[in-house]
């Protein structure tokens, strides 16, 4: 394999009698028959689990996405998403279909996306080598594996992080001003796709900042960024209401505040562990530690920004996340943008560390095989579907499962959770949630239904597997292990009811998704 591809971007610094070892094959077929192999293999190891069962935030999205397209936005003011990524599977569903496979297709799309989207961003902005090593760094990405095979909006966040991190180099330190429009158009459509967005356009603030010091002529470029941000802002305040509504109401009570180590781990997410972080930040930091400590160049600019724009994201989303829990490692994907085009940039100049570095990378990235099982309601609805008959009573003890439960028993099966009966099983209502399951008790939520079931009524008690407190610590996840915990006791301890069955699945690392099963009959009315 020839690694001399990776030699820096200008020849001007290696002797002559060595540049043409650095040459790169400009035929166009060479080019194209490279990607369309990259293209391929990214497909090939972002297919393997594209069956893979829902988890609940899955059975969530697309029970969203099957509402009727003008209703949408109205449901999500119970969820907390921007709706485009709806939208958007409302369409594909339509014409592909609801089941695993079909929806993950989507993501996928999004993911293969991707690469012509790195490879042009690196290519513009740094360079043919810095291009092709950003096709090669998004074919094979873990963090972007994982999301093309998850019926959610990330694939489609880190596709358009790509494309608004280029374009913002492009139009703010290259001066391209066509790309300033660009940017604006590729901003609105992250801020309708994922509320990070908010984020990922505060580290651009930032990164303008950084932008208008170093030039020669700032207010130009000030002048642009507020026409970019300006129509932005001006294309997204219809949503602005609901925002609002969300923030207020909704949030993400199931996070954690983070801590300040999440700031460095936001990366190490992203790039798929330590190792690759290190080999990266190594490798690059030595490929562009001369241009950095340079005369001003564009180039230069050019990478200090995006690190800038990278940091200011996680910064703020972090800072945020202090006084409002908004912190969830899978919306790290807002960061892979900037993050690749500077690792795209650094690499080939740092010679033969960069191609040592690359292939560190590269090659257990290319080896990650992602564990379809990511929850294990399918296989509890074919174990006890013909267990629950009709005016049966399916009971989740974690409310947010019954999307998912749903999904898999029917959406015609009677649930209820600690916070009362679910008339719509398609959607979780997360409004002002925290205070209804704290005031949620057996006695005023159980009982009623227990007692209106007839002799011989069955109860399917769905609740998650805690075998850690610590992983169930956020105020959401410990309220349901508690409210968990007094609801199987109630239902142990009920002299009208009998315990016909319990399945408790074989142990997974995938704690907070497992479920454990318990079927009651009642044999008198008590």
């Amino acid at each position: 394999m020839r690694l001399d591809y990776l030699a820096p971007v200008s020849t001007e610094a290696v002797p002559r009698r060595l540049a043409p070892r650095f040459a790169v094959s400009a035929a166009p077929w060479v080019a194209g028959a490279s990607f369309l192999a990259l293209l391929g293999f990214s497909l090939f190891v972002r297919t393997r689990a594209i069956d893979g069962p829902f988890w609940i935030d899955e059975a969530l999205t697309v029970g969203i996405a099957s509402f009727p397209i003008s209703e949408i936005p109205g449901v999500l003011r119970q969820d907390g998403s921007p709706p485009l990524y709806y939208l958007l599977l409302h369409v594909w569903i339509d014409a592909f279909g609801s089941s695993e496979a079909s929806t993950h297709a989507l993501s996928v799309v999004f993911a293969l996306l991707a690469l012509p989207a790195a490879l042009w961003a690196g290519w513009s902005l740094f360079g043919r080598r810095a291009g092709w090593i950003a096709a090669a760094l998004a074919a094979v990405n873990p963090f972007l594996t994982v999301y093309a095979q998850e019926t959610r909006m990330y694939s489609l966040v880190i596709l358009l992080s790509i494309l608004a991190a280029a374009s913002f180099a492009h139009g703010f330190v290259f001066r391209r001003r066509r790309y300033v429009a660009v940017f604006a158009l590729v901003l609105t459509v992250m801020l309708y796709t994922h509320g990070w967005a908010l984020f990922f356009a505060a580290g651009a603030l930032a990164a303008v900042a950084v932008t208008a010091r170093t030039g020669r002529e700032p207010r130009p470029v000030l002048r642009d960024a507020a026409f970019a941000f300006g129509a932005a802002a001006l294309a997204f305040a219809p949503w602005v209401p609901t925002l609002l509504y969300q923030t207020a109401h909704t949030g993400a009570p199931w996070s954690n505040p983070p801590s300040p180590i999440h700031l460095l781990g936001g990366f190490i997410v992203v790039l798929a562990g330590e190792g690759a972080l290190v080999a990266i930040v190594l490798a690059a930091g030595a490929g562009l530690s001369g241009l950095v400590r340079g005369p001003a160049r564009p180039e230069r600019t050019a990478v200090l920004t995006l690190l800038v724009l990278a940091l200011g994201t996680v910064l703020s989303a972090w800072t945020v996340s202090q006084v409002t829990p908004a912190w969830a490692t899978r919306y790290l994907g807002v960061l892979i943008g900037p993050v690749l085009l500077v690792a795209a940039a650094g690499l080939p100049r740092a010679g033969r560390l960069g191609a040592v570095a690359l292939v560190i990378v590269l090659f257990p990235w290319a080896l990650y095989t992602l564990d379809k099982r990511k929850s294990n309601a399918d296989q509890l609805a074919a174990r006890f579907e013909t267990a629950v008959r009709p005016g049966d009573l399916i009971l989740s003890t974690q409310p947010e499962q019954v999307p998912v439960l749903a999904y898999y028993f029917g959406h015609d099966k009677r649930y209820a959770t600690p916070l009362g009966p679910v008339s719509e099983t398609r959607v979780m209502d997360w409004r002002d949630v925290l205070g209804k399951l704290e005031a949620a008790r057996p006695e005023t939520t159980l009982e009623p239904l227990l007692e209106a079931l007839p002799r011989g009524g069955r109860v399917l008690l769905v609740r998650p597997l805690v075998r850690s407190d610590d992983a169930w610590s956020a105020p959401w996840t410990e309220l349901v292990r508690k409210r968990s915990e007094e609801w199987a006791f109630t239902l142990a301890v009920d002299e009208r009811f009998k315990r016909t069955q319990e399945y408790v699945p074989p142990y997974t690392d995938r704690i907070q998704r497992t479920l454990v099963v318990e079927l009651f009959e009642k044999a008198t009315r008590g």
